[in-house]
């Protein structure tokens, strides 16, 4: 049955191919769907029609007598007529399918054309006519007109904070690409907003209500890759006790977003490869398979063309999945965006938190502006964490450095033997690089700075608070958030009513 809700039988489509056969099976299938049909032969009969009216979707094969449908699909773009455009492509012509793909096509069938998946395609084209919002437009008039729900593609666009020139462009291409089926390749360093760029391409798209899938690849053992993707039956593999749906299955009818696609083996490449081009998948341990309705969306930090030229990544999966690639700007080369992601991050944070929202007053923007930030976004947010937990009421002041303050209370007495202490921060204690998990680094350092400081006050919170000059009430959150345990008797025999 198609997941995809029925399509208003208002809807036009013009259908050419030079087979008759195959032109009246497409027709009679659409035309029991609830659609309005006219058919044509070659590109000059369907040029005609295009001529004397509109379609809401057009279908055309690659090759006819006396052209191809990339010439109609041109003719379309050149015009900016409305019409999406579906190409059906004979089986292992890939490249012709990226081609049309770029070159704006909605999505493409793969001859012999399954009417199953020929129908949800189409369902899918008509489905978001109309429902594709753009950047500056109010949360109130981006509606969608079948449905007339308020769409998630405002906030989804909102999300990605700044109005650099940079951050502009790729909000841009974000609501144009959107509305279509070609595989995105989102490209950036570590920490950008790759994940919120995957979000807003499915709030923006037709497929906003179906479920949006987001996988590391990097984060799935190898041996398990296969069971995770496609799913896995009862009995398949030792431990497989009942039936359960991959990531494919999950991501039914929406987007699978693939999060660092560049740590995918070989091996699972290829199968990925074949997933994405026949829509179809074999669960582990069945014998049949099942088609798949599913957009994706993959993401990388690594240079993927260079992976491909060193064998480490497969060069017809790199051309499958970047057929629309969109680049996030690293935050160094988009400075001006630091007050607004600032305020957004800190109002986050408060939230989450349950602390208050220090003020981002010149001395505070003057104290991040000059912070390096190789991390990007995600270093931002753990530099604010930082300096809210540690902070006073008041305007945002960042801590000092972490050395600092390890080097400080090295120097002081301790006051208690009652727990073993942690080694004390050397030199050599400083990575020779840069952290792979800077939050997990972070918190580590100042899981030893509040340990230390536990111990040389007898582990009265109290007493740590005000030594280490922030509130009561941040200790504990620090306290709690880091994971450490105090003595119960420190607590008792040392006064601390915390």
């Amino acid at each position: 049955m198609n997941s995809l809700p029925t399509p208003p039988t208002s809807a036009s489509i013009l259908v050419v191919d030079d087979e008759p056969d195959l032109r009246t099976l497409y027709e009679l299938t659409l035309l029991r769907e609830g659609y309005r049909v006219e058919t044509a032969g070659s590109v000059q009969d369907a040029a005609q029609l295009l001529l004397s009216r509109r379609f809401d979707v057009m279908i055309s094969d690659m090759r006819l007598p006396d052209g191809t449908g990339m010439e109609l699909l041109l003719q379309l773009r050149e015009q900016a007529r409305p019409e999406r455009c579906i190409v059906m492509t004979a089986y292992g012509s890939a490249e012709n399918a990226v081609d049309a793909l770029r070159a704006g096509a909605f999505d493409y069938l793969t001859k012999p054309v399954d009417l199953r998946q020929f129908r949800q395609v189409v369902a899918s084209a008509i489905q978001g006519i109309g429902a594709v919002p753009t950047p500056g437009v109010a949360p109130s008039m981006a509606v969608d007109a079948a449905n007339s729900r308020p769409l998630q593609g405002h906030a989804a666009l909102k999300a990605l904070v700044g109005e650099s020139p940079a951050m502009q462009g790729v909000k841009q291409r974000i609501a144009k690409v959107a509305k279509g089926m070609a595989p995105v390749l989102v490209h950036g360093e570590s920490g950008t907003g790759k994940e919120l760029v995957a979000r807003a391409l499915h709030a923006c798209s037709q497929r906003a209500d179906g479920p949006l899938v987001a996988v590391n690849c990097g984060a799935i053992p190898e041996n398990l890759l296969e069971a995770e993707f496609f799913g896995a039956r009862k009995g398949s593999y030792t431990g497989a006790t009942q039936d359960r749906p991959g990531y494919f299955q999950a991501a039914q009818g929406g987007t699978l977003f693939l999060d660092e696609i560049g740590d995918l083996p070989l091996a699972m490449q290829a199968k990925l490869l074949r997933a994405i081009q026949e829509r179809k998948i074999r669960s582990l341990g069945s014998t049949q398979e099942e088609a798949v309705d599913v957009r994706i969306v993959s993401a990388t930090h690594r240079d993927l063309a260079a992976q491909v030229q060193a064998g480490q990544f497969r060069q017809d999966l790199f051309y499958r999945l970047n057929v629309i690639e969109i680049a996030l700007p690293a935050l160094r080369e988009r400075r001006g965006d630091l007050p607004d992601l600032c305020r957004a991050l800190l109002a986050k944070l408060a939230h989450e938190s349950g602390l208050h929202t220090p003020e981002l007053d010149e001395t505070s923007l003057a104290q991040i502006a000059q912070l390096e930030l190789p991390g990007n976004v995600r270093e931002l947010e753990n530099v604010l964490h930082r300096a809210i937990a540690l902070g006073d009421e008041g305007p945002l002041r960042l801590p000092p450095p972490m050395e600092s303050c390890e080097a400080t209370l090295s120097n002081q007495p301790s006051s208690s033997t009652l727990a073993p202490k942690p080694p004390q921060a050397t030199k050599a204690d400083t990575p020779a690089e840069l952290p792979q998990d800077l939050q997990a680094w972070l918190d580590e350092k100042e899981r030893n700075i509040l340990v230390q400081a536990l111990q040389d006050n007898g582990f009265n919170r109290t007493a740590t608070a005000t030594r280490l000059g922030i509130s009561l009430r941040q200790i504990r959150y620090r306290i709690e958030r880091l994971g450490i345990d105090l003595p119960s008797e420190g607590n008792k025999h040392h006064g601390d009513n915390a």
